[in-house]
């Protein structure tokens, strides 16, 4: 982060709007250019006129009388086009700082078809034109969820509805207008002149009760639009947020989703109870803040909070919608005319309105609030300073540090992380430390502590061990071995010019490096280098010094953790130096010991984004991706101790598998036959894992995929961890490793108090390792009510190994094959496609 950069540099950016929902004017230039004067960045306008709306609802009216004489009984009748005096708008230079909005009267989901096909008719001939106009983002009234006791029966039509208007074109964006939570009192329609209140007829009305308040009710609605729409990029959520708001799982749930808007009306806003300043809550304000740090922060609308000062009031109705309960079509005419003078009249006279009016300065009060809560937006974490804006949600595949070598950006990156170094120089010198207080004997021939630091790269943890030497007051014989003949050049520079030539270098790859050498002192006082190719050794001198047989190595230190811990081939590589150059009594390796982790989260961002990568790439699907992960939802969540409190979920994270590096004599076993390792294991299956976890999903969801993190232990209690629950804790602001994500082909929906069982397995043949993964849900009421730790590995975890020294061993199995027969047998909801990563494994 830096140091230099104002706290204004990195607020989010609020882009504020304004809208009123009985504006009937069209809005011209001038009110653009008032409403930006105003500190307004943009406005809504109507698509179509009331005249519009007049000219369907006669339609409507004609239809219905016909119907009542016999004619046949659902022919939809068809709507024309648009007119001149239909439009509220034209392409204009200001098109760009206004959002459409599509007529609210209409409804796509009626169970009366004739007043669905007519609401789809107008919606198709709105979204065509305001394409035309260059209107980039267009409003939609979500989905009407109840009629009488039906519930949710018409967002499939609706969901249908709107793919075909995304089909219409490749331009304008369909933000689709929802609440928070469903409540029954949202479906009363106080929409003037709405076409299901007018002409749903009864008998598609089933009577009956109505349905509870549910917090995610208008999730599950969206959920099915944008399955059916297929995730489409042009897809977004027009948020509408209450006074009184959901519980966190339900704000956490729209966190996840495509969020383009956040409408706020004067009822979402609080008068301050001594100045009567109006304001936000407090919880509104921190969802306000959490959303706005999303990659692309949505805008906020602030609704009828007032009109633009000095532009007409746009209450001032041109006419009242026909009443067409017993409306003929000559009246519907007559009525068309009154609207189109009243029209042309007000237009004529809106200078004059502007000038007499007084000007009404109530938005500003609104308006002004928000830009002051702008600025009090809580200040950034070092690692959301780092990811904000391109890391954020960004899918990047793993390195393949084995099979390539790395540019010096890529080493670059890693080095600008000062908090992984300072906690590798902690161990170091604590390791060190310990050593010398105890008095053990060392590997080299004249009692000098032998540490190699295998994978150098550029040298960041050279430096390291040289300042940890020199603060625990023990002296070292340095070893740093790397494969990568680039940076092996820097290495060379640096110990000329900044180490003094204190550090023995070795070009090779760590698992054929045969060790260190000891060699007279005459020629220890000179820089040694040698460049191994195995079997043979090339030194870069002309008089290769003398060397005996190699000897052990006290303290081996590595940098070869990935974002699930061994992704990126650490046990693979410290194999043979544990086994064969790591000294058997006292030896230290750092770090000592690593975990992987997971939990389910859902995260359609993430989905759709591979979706669109698979035409391409058709391993897109089952790479597994590291990324930042910000956009996504815990599904496996504690319950809150205090609901009414509570600011964050709280995930259930459990830990896969540990793999373990220590000498034999710390194990006081042998460490050969601990860990399963071979000297001819040419396949590799010692490091294979294999575990099955279960996980308690109180809320119903989608899971697009497994969020993968691994904590590792240094030294001691000297610890690294991107676990979210301990990572302040253990490495704050740190910055190396992002989270690994797995994603599932297909989404799998997750019910209400049920469980997810994931199956995971590090698989290989000898040539590469890779993951498989798949998952379960079953219908589970008991998994609401979790009895395991967040973190905890214990539990349910049936793990499977080739052996118990670097093998996560299973904690609680009798306990937990006991509890398994005894609970009740489970209903398998659904099952995932088995994800495998083979084809794009880390090749070894």
């Amino acid at each position: 982060m830096d140091s230099t950069s104002s706290p204004a540099e990195n607020l989010p950016v609020y882009w504020v709007g304004q809208h009123e929902s009985k504006r009937q004017l069209p809005v011209s230039p001038q009110t653009v250019r008032k409403a930006k004067d105003c500190n307004f960045d943009f406005l809504t306008t109507p698509i179509t006129t009331p005249l519009f709306h007049s000219r369907v609802l006669a339609l409507l009216s004609t239809q219905y009388s016909e119907l009542k004489d016999g004619h046949l009984e659902n022919h939809c009748p068809t709507v024309s086009s648009l007119s001149a005096t239909d439009a509220a708008i034209t392409p204009s230079d200001t098109i760009s700082q206004l959002i459409g909005i599509a007529s609210p009267w209409v409804d796509l989901s009626s169970p009366d078809p004739i007043v669905y096909n007519v609401s789809r008719q107008v919606l198709e001939l709105e979204i065509s034109y305001a394409a035309f106009c260059g209107l980039g983002n267009v409003v939609l009234p979500g989905p009407k969820l109840q009629y009488g006791s039906a519930h949710g029966e018409g967002v499939v039509q609706y969901a249908c509805a709107i793919q075909e208007l995304l089909a219409l074109n490749s331009y304008t964006q369909i933000l689709i207008h929802l609440p928070m939570m469903y409540h029954p009192d949202q479906d009363g329609d106080d929409v003037e002149g709405s076409l299901s209140t007018l002409f749903t007829r009864q008998k598609y009305i089933e009577e009956g009760g109505r349905s509870k308040s549910d917090v995610l009710g208008t999730w599950d609605a969206w959920h099915i639009i944008r399955t059916l729409c297929k995730y489409n990029s042009r897809l977004f959520v027009a948020l509408s947020i209450p006074r009184h708001l959901p519980a966190i799982h339900a704000q956490a749930r729209w966190h996840s989703e495509p969020l383009r808007l956040l409408s706020l009306t004067v009822q979402t806003f609080f008068p301050h109870p001594k100045s009567g300043e109006t304001i936000l809550s407090r919880y509104h304000q921190d969802l306000i803040h959490r959303y706005m740090r999303l990659r692309t922060p949505p805008w906020i609308l602030l609704c009828d909070v007032g009109p633009i000062p000095g532009v007409p009031n746009a209450e001032a109705k041109i006419s009242e919608p026909p009443k067409v309960n017993a409306l003929d079509s000559a009246k519907a005419s007559k009525e068309t005319e009154n609207t189109q003078q009243a029209l042309t009249e007000i237009a004529q006279n809106e200078h004059r309105i502007s000038q007499t009016s007084t000007y009404n300065q109530i938005p500003r009060r609104y308006l002004d609030y928000i830009h002051r809560l702008q600025q009090e937006t809580p200040q950034q974490s070092i690692l959301e300073h780092f990811s904000a804006g391109f890391y954020q949600d960004y899918l990047q595949s793993p390195l393949q540090p084995l099979s390539d070598n790395l540019e010096s950006v890529s080493y670059e990156v890693f080095e600008k992380d000062p908090v992984k170094y300072e906690r590798y120089e902690s161990a170091i010198r604590r390791a060190l430390s310990d050593w010398k207080s105890t008095g053990k004997t060392t590997s080299s021939p004249s009692g000098i502590v032998v540490v190699a630091v295998v994978g150098a790269g550029r040298g960041p943890l050279v430096t390291r061990a040289l300042q940890a030497s020199k603060a625990a007051g023990v002296k070292i014989e340095l070893w740093a071995v790397e494969k990568n003949p680039n940076a092996f050049v820097l290495l060379q520079h640096h110990n000329e010019h900044t180490w003094s030539n204190q550090v023995h270098l070795v070009q090779s790859d760590m698992r054929s490096w045969q060790g260190p050498f000891s060699t007279p002192p005459s020629s220890q006082q000179q820089q040694q280098q040698y460049q191994t190719h195995h079997p043979h050794a090339q030194s870069h001198h002309h008089q290769p010094p003398k060397r005996s047989q190699p000897h052990k190595i006290d303290i081996l230190i590595s940098e070869l953790l990935g974002s699930f811990a061994d992704n990126e081939l650490s046990p693979e590589c410290l194999d043979p130096l544990i086994h064969n150059l790591l000294n058997p009594i006292h030896g230290i390796s750092i770090p000592a010991s690593y975990t992987s982790h997971l939990t389910p989260i859902a995260a359609p961002k993430l989905h759709a984004d591979i979706a669109s990568r698979t035409a391409n790439d058709p391993k897109a699907p089952n790479t597994p991706y590291v990324v930042m992960l910000h956009a996504i939802d815990y599904l496996s969540t504690l319950p809150p101790e205090n609901p009414s409190s509570v600011t964050a979920v709280v995930p259930i994270i459990k830990e896969v598998w540990r793999f373990e590096h220590t000498s034999s004599k710390n194990t006081n076993t042998n460490t050969t036959e601990q860990s399963g390792f071979r000297q001819n294991d040419n396949e590799n299956k010692h490091n294979t894992r294999s575990t099955r976890l279960t996980f308690p999903t109180p809320h119903r969801g989608c899971m697009h995929g497994l969020a993968g993190y691994f904590e590792a232990v240094l030294y001691d209690d000297v610890e690294l961890s991107t676990h979210p629950l301990y990572t302040e804790i253990k490495s704050r602001d740190m910055t190396s490793w992002f989270p690994i994500y797995f994603p599932l082909k297909t989404p799998l929906y997750i019910p209400d108090s049920s469980s997810i069982t994931v199956t995971m397995r590090r698989c290989t043949d000898g040539r590469k390792v890779w993951y498989e993964w798949m998952v379960e849900s079953f219908l589970d009421p008991s998994s609401a009510s979790p009895q395991t730790l967040p973190g905890s590995g214990s539990g349910d975890a049936n793990r499977d190994s080739a052996g118990s020294g670097m093998t996560g061993v299973s904690k609680g199995t009798e306990k937990t094959n006991t509890s398994k027969r005894l609970e009740k047998k489970k209903v398998r909801l659904g099952i995932s496609e088995v994800g495998s990563s083979r084809d794009c494994g880390c090749v070894m």
